[in-house]
């Protein structure tokens, strides 16, 4: 049971007025203005709704990336001409080439172009699909995220039924890379100082910015344990990826496209991610679908937020191979859907504050903290095998006993079931 909701309406109430009280001193004494977003023009949304993507075949094996597009990528005289295929292509079918980007993961060049006003994608997307020079092409898809012993770690839902205590004498998450494409992470904020080794912003037309779903997830994950301030993350030995793949609209939505995820995807890819927490939803997409694809066959552990308000859960939840979260108690159709904490959860906030989110956002970040946790672990266990190691509670995953089970060590207050010394024979005592 959630801890907030379990006191009452009363603590619930004065842990709210405690938590924004304690942010306006917190701002008296260290003013630390929030970021706000830069807004472009035209908005990344109506941009995407008239925009294509066009895929070129990169020059195969001796790529070699060591960034974005890679030293030989920039002196890759081929280059010069699959720009002179995308040029011609947008001249034949009415489109303005806007950008391109390496995609090595995939072996392709990614080429973004703008229908005309009125111009119908679907002909166009048709023509492209049998014309020999390209590999594929697809619409611009839009995304949104799932939003729904520090001072704040006793009311935190997962402190206790996780024992994040007891957990973190076994493992941190050390020197784990988490990848969170997401909205922009407040770097500097007091329980994320230090925990972001990559900051890399994704989003055509902005320059970085610090928003709330991307530094509320990032908190969940990997916030500092033990420094006396805020909340303790599920994993406070990993290292974050702030991949800013969305961005923060006028209305407090959190949005992202197909074109800007799977930039950030590649990169985590190029640059070592370990976990990918992608606390976000919306329809299947074949690129991402691709690069999740290298990410499977990497090892890579995937996470997705279950949305509630589309039959399959939405994508990346719902793709083979990813590990999709909900908010425990939210009861998704799908069996295969792992619950996780999700409701009246504290974490960080941009200007050096806290406050309460919900949503399986947040549910899917514990589920990337747990992950950064057994990667510390097991680093190389097949992700089918790791999936069957979950030790699922009364109400959502049981992070201790997981461990327990990984270890072989009854390290959360359990006792043997039995005479063996096996992990999965232990039990929790309550």
């Amino acid at each position: 049971m959630n801890s907030v909701a379990a006191a009452g309406p009363l603590l619930a109430a004065g842990l709210a007025a405690w938590l924004f009280s304690g942010v306006a001193v917190a701002q008296t004494a260290s003013p630390v203005p929030p970021s706000a977003p830069v807004v472009p023009a035209v908005q990344p949304e109506e941009q995407a709704s008239r925009d294509i993507l066009v895929m070129l075949h990169l020059p195969a094996p001796h790529f070699r990336p060591d960034g974005y597009h890679g030293a030989t990528y920039r002196d890759d005289a081929a280059r010069a001409a699959r720009r002179r295929i995308a040029e011609a292509l947008a001249r034949e079918h009415g489109l303005a080439l806007v950008e391109d980007w390496a995609m090595p993961a995939l072996n392709v060049d990614c080429y973004r172009m703008q229908l005309a006003p009125g111009q119908s994608s679907a002909p166009v997307l048709e023509a492209l699909a049998h014309d020999a020079r390209v590999k594929w092409a697809q619409p611009v898809q839009s995304y949104s995220a799932q939003a729904g012993s520090d001072p704040l770690y006793p009311v935190q839902p997962a402190a206790q039924p996780w024992q994040l205590t007891e957990v973190r004498k076994v493992a941190t998450g050390r020197k784990v890379l988490v990848a969170v494409v997401d909205s922009g992470i407040e770097t500097d904020h007091p329980d994320l100082a230090g925990q972001v080794a990559i900051k890399e912003n994704f989003v055509d037309g902005q320059r970085y910015a610090s928003e709330t779903h991307g530094t509320a997830v990032a908190g969940v994950i990997a916030a500092h344990a033990g420094n006396g301030v805020g909340i303790e993350g599920v994993a406070p030995g990993a290292r974050l990826m702030a991949l800013r793949a969305c961005w923060q609209s006028p209305d407090g939505a959190t949005r992202c496209n197909s074109f800007t995820l799977g930039k950030a995807l590649n990169y985590a890819l190029l640059h070592g991610a370990q976990v990918i927490n992608m606390s976000l939803s919306g329809p299947d997409d074949r690129l991402l679908q691709q690069l999740i694809d290298v990410a499977r066959a990497r090892g890579i552990r995937v996470v997705g937020a279950f949305d509630p308000t589309r039959t399959d859960g939405g994508f990346p939840a719902s793709y083979p191979g990813v590990f999709a979260v909900a908010a425990e108690g939210a009861m998704p159709h799908a069996g295969n859907v792992l619950a996780a904490p999700g409701r009246d959860i504290p974490t960080t906030m941009t200007g050096a504050r806290w406050g309460m989110v919900s949503g399986s956002s947040y549910a899917a970040a514990h589920v990337s903290g747990m992950m950064a946790v057994l990667s510390e672990l097991k680093p190389r266990m097949p992700l089918t095998e790791l999936r069957d190691s979950l030790v699922t509670g009364a109400t959502s995953l049981d992070l201790c006993a997981t461990v327990t089970r990984f270890t072989g060590k009854c390290t959360c207050g359990c006792t043997p079931a039995n005479t063996s010394t096996s992990a999965a024979n232990y039990v929790r005592t309550p």
